[in-house]
Order: C-alpha cells, then structure tokens, then sequence
C-alpha cells in the first residue's frame, strides 16, 4: 500500500478502504500535503478493482478543523493568482472525492469546520457523532465559504446555506442531520456499529450496479442529462444487459 505523511490508507478482506486522516495534533486540519495526498488516494482507490467502498475517517476530538493555519498564513503572502491555485487545490480534492466510483462513507466522531463540512457534503452516506459541532467560520475572517460552496449548498440546499454561510454560527449535530449534512446521529460508542451496518448493506449489492447507481444520481440531481427520463431508461438497459446483473437476477428467480 503506498505510504503518505498525513493520511493512512489501509484495505480489508472485503474490500473496504480506510481513509484515515492523520495529523491529530494540528486537529487534522487541511494543509497542502493532505490536500494532495488525498487526491493520490483517490487514485489509488479507482485503480483498486477490488475495492467496495471508502471510509473518510479521523481520531480524536476533531474530524477536520478545516485549513490548516500555516496553509492559510502561506496564502494570505501569494498573489491573487497564487490564492486561486490554493483554492484550486481544494476544490480538485473535493472533486475528487464525489467523482469516487465506490461509496465514500464519512464517520465523523469529532468537530469539523469549513473543509471539513466540504469533505462531509460529497460523503454518500455521513455517520456523525452525538456530540459533534459543526461550523463555517469564514465570514468572522472577512472571507466566505466559497470553494467549498458547491458542494455544501448541493448538499442542503439554498435556504439552509444561506443560513450558516452568513453567521458563522456553531451547530450541533442534530441540526446537522436536520439540514441533510449528516445522515445518520449516533452515540459515539455506536459509531462503529452504525458504520458496519452501512457497509454490510452495500456489501450485499452489486459491485457494479452500486457504481451505476451512484452515477445516476449525480447526472439526474445535476442535470447532467439533456432529457433525464430517457437517460434513466437507457441506464437500465444498460444493467439489465450486464452479466452482473443477469447472474443476480436468474439467481433471484431461481429461488422464487
């Protein structure tokens, strides 16, 4: 497995690829090291034919507290043009992370803030602790959520963006799955548990139709398509035309 300075990349038997964020004493906060590591483990995970799913994880009392404060010392220096390339930056690892073919579940057990809420919006599925706050803080440094913006306003949509976007306010993380930034609000003691409950249930799917499933919600929540419903129709025929597909479904009538 390839080795890196501030994330743990780590696969199990069954396919499963950990994610670990790993800079704890800076509360996992995003530097350019990271940001770049993250996209190589992206890559590796797309070159893995094995692997079923990723688990976005850290330890400790915080998942991300979003820029680190040396990266962002490093960019108030640049020039206009040099603040765009860490922008840039940061926004090709959250596109990579919502490209992933495979399911990205992120478990949350502590804070997070800006990047952190970017990387928790292009999650397909958000498992976050009971006790976790959240918060996007830029507008009390005079700047705004805006790299990550896409992605989070996606995610809950206009009216609740506008809120936390404008006020910097810290929330919990009931307000959390409220909003549609979490999915599901666990005790921290049953993280784990919740997350294998999640990863079993995509074990038991096709690899390949979980795939096509993902890619067919992005191109109809995006308007990718230039008539949805026949793009739809067409996918379908796509999978039923698939060996994976015709061995499940004579399998499942076999029994029946």
């Amino acid at each position: 497995m390839t080795s890196f300075e501030t994330i743990i990349l780590e696969t199990d038997a069954r396919g499963i690829v950990t994610l670990r964020l790993n800079r704890p004493d800076k509360h996992h906060a995003l530097n350019e090291t990271m940001m770049r590591e993250i996209i190589a483990a992206c890559d590796v995970v797309e070159a893995d034919p094995a692997a079923r799913a990723v688990v976005l994880r850290a330890e400790g009392k915080s998942f991300c507290a979003g820029g680190d404060l040396g990266w962002m010392r490093a960019q108030a220096a640049l020039d206009r043009k040099g603040k765009m390339e860490g922008a840039r930056l940061l926004a090709s690892m959250l596109r990579r992370l919502d490209a992933l073919s495979v399911p990205l579940v992120a478990r949350v057990q502590g804070h997070a803030y800006g990047g952190g809420l970017g990387m928790m919006a292009v999650a397909d599925i958000v498992l976050v602790a009971d006790h976790a706050g959240f918060a996007l803080t830029e507008t009390r440094l005079g700047l705004i959520p805006a790299t990550i913006g896409p992605y989070v306003v996606r995610r809950i949509g206009e009216g609740h963006a506008r809120r936390i976007f404008l006020n910097a306010r810290r929330f919990g993380a009931e307000e959390a799955r409220h909003i549609g930034l979490a999915s599901r609000v666990v005790a921290s003691e049953a993280l784990d548990e919740a997350m294998e409950e999640e990863l079993s249930a995509l074990l038991d799917c096709a690899p390949g139709a979980v795939a096509h499933a993902k890619r067919l919600v992005r191109m109809l929540a995006r308007n990718e398509a230039a008539d949805p419903v026949e793009a739809s129709i067409e996918a379908l025929a796509d999978r039923w035309e698939s060996e994976e597909a015709r061995g499940r479904i004579a399998q499942f009538l076999g029994k029946t």
